[in-house]
């Protein structure tokens, strides 16, 4: 195994955790740009612009390749409440308290300024349609109303509900059905990314008239389960080449507490491994079809040259790599997101390949559009990064994502917190007793060799080497529970 460990000092974690907006050359804001925010759900790194090219998704891909693409961004935790609120927020999981799905990050941070909430208040016409916010489960909350300007549109619902709508006779499901998957030839507004995608490009028309700018957050709730895109979507694919995973057995040495109930148990040729990956790909290209639409509306309105484009999904997902389905990991198939970025004027798209976390895309958007952050955020400004600044280059990065156990807490402080710290050539994690800090155990993948983490290989390391490793991920912990990062 090569393993390459810095001296672990508190400045080289605290590259990732230093005041937002403090670089030695100031950048000039992109005065009074608009904002468009686009939002996935359970989309992992398959996409055909990060080198996927089984997968169908040229809107995405057309998108990067006129913009900044991060390689390796993370998410804070690997389930979508926890995920959006750290990021809509600035903070981390930790400092919200938000770590299941039922609790509204208002309850431990009442007074906290949103992202849109902080373009409003600086004159942006703030917007949302579809999923940005994790609203279901939250009846008394169903979003975040000062957020926005207008009341949010088509936000407010369960996966589970989306159920096909048609006039007429419902077309007979061509798929099997098993835990609501569905291939049936419908139109792409009988599910509610195609009523997403035609009340967004409505939106944006409306938004060209003001003379404010705006913030219009579109949030897809696709490709997360269930699997029904329609039809034509599925028959972008022949099912016989579709790449299959063959890791399916967690890895070896794994502990228990890394793992989660939701187990995969069949072959490698399984029809049900086939027809969930083919579901999964429709899914994608499905949302794929639906983005393009939007930014096909950005365009039509000569918009796109004065409109920030961000695309990122919230956390990743297994299918059956691990013998897992669903996420609520701290393996990289759940940490690892898609972050693409197009700025105004950017000459040449880019490939990042620093490692990034959603957390920094709030003090990005404020110092690409000039605006005060508010104190304790957790992550860092990415525009050295979108610049290609000597800022950026050289800097010792960390990703933290966390996870707990129980998965879903649902409202109570969880028993064990699992973190994980992406380094550039490993992945360590700490699983503790969420009430003491006590280390109760640990694993440590190394991508030099293993990038599908098949092996825990944490007993390979050195007493020094296991003793830097865990001093940096406990300062990078400590960082992210603090009111106030400093520096």
């Amino acid at each position: 195994m090569v393993l390459v460990v810095s001296a672990g000092s508190k400045e080289s974690v605290g590259q990732h955790s230093d005041p937002v907006g403090q670089h030695t050359a100031p950048v000039a804001p992109v005065a009074r740009k608009n904002v468009l925010f686009i939002a996935v759900d359970d989309l992992r790194v398959e996409l055909g612009c990060y080198g996927q090219q089984h997968v169908r998704s040229p809107n995405i891909d057309q998108l990067a390749s006129r913009a900044s693409l991060f390689e390796r961004a993370y998410c804070q935790q690997t389930v979508c409440n926890p995920s959006r609120a750290s990021l809509l927020t600035g903070k981390s999981p930790d400092q919200l308290q938000v770590w299941d799905l039922p609790t509204h990050f208002r309850v431990h941070s009442p007074d906290v300024v949103t992202l849109p909430q902080l373009f409003k208040s600086h004159g942006y016409h703030t917007q949302c349609v579809g999923k940005i916010f994790h609203n279901w489960r939250q009846d008394e909350w169903k979003g975040d109303s000062v957020s926005w300007s207008v009341p949010s549109l088509l936000h407010y619902n369960s996966h589970g509900h989306d159920k096909p709508q048609v006039d007429g006779v419902l077309p007979a499901n061509l798929a099997s059905g098993v835990g609501g998957t569905e291939c049936r030839d419908v139109s792409d507004e009988a599910y509610f990314d195609g009523r997403v995608a035609t009340l967004a490009s409505r939106v944006l028309r409306e938004c060209a008239d003001r003379e404010s700018p705006f913030f219009l957050a579109v949030g897809f709730w696709k490709p997360h389960t269930p699997f029904n895109a329609p039809k034509k979507y599925w028959d972008l694919y022949q099912r016989s080449r579709i790449p299959l995973p063959h890791h399916l057995k967690p890895p070896r040495e794994v502990p228990e507490l890394a793992l989660t109930s939701a187990r995969y148990r069949g072959g490698e040729d399984s029809e049900l491994l086939q027809e969930m990956h083919h579901g999964h790909l429709a899914a994608i290209s499905y949302l794929d079809h639906q983005i393009g639409r939007v930014l096909g509306t950005l365009d039509e309105l000569s918009l796109r040259e004065n409109t920030i484009v961000v695309f990122f999904s919230d956390h990743g997902l297994h299918l059956g790599e691990h013998g897992l389905t669903r996420k609520t990991t701290v393996f990289e198939l759940d940490a690892h997101v898609p972050l693409i970025v197009a700025v105004p004027g950017q000459a040449e798209p880019q490939r990042i390949t620093a490692i990034t976390e959603l957390v920094d895309l709030f003090p990005t958007l404020t110092e690409l559009c000039g605006f005060p952050n508010p104190d304790g955020l957790a992550g860092r400004s990415l525009v050295p990064d979108l610049r290609n600044s000597t800022d950026a280059i050289g800097a010792t990065r960390f990703a933290l994502t966390q996870t707990p156990r129980p998965n879903y807490p649902r409202g109570k402080p969880p028993i064990y917190m699992g973190y994980s710290m992406r380094t550039d050539q490993v992945r360590y994690t700490e699983w503790r007793k969420f009430d003491s800090g006590e280390v109760v155990a640990r694993e440590l993948y190394d991508h030099t060799s293993d990038h599908d983490e098949t092996e825990n290989r944490v007993k390979s390391l050195s007493g020094d080497q296991l003793k830097v490793l865990s001093e940096q991920l406990q300062q990078l912990v400590l960082s992210r529970k603090m009111t106030k990062i400093e520096k």
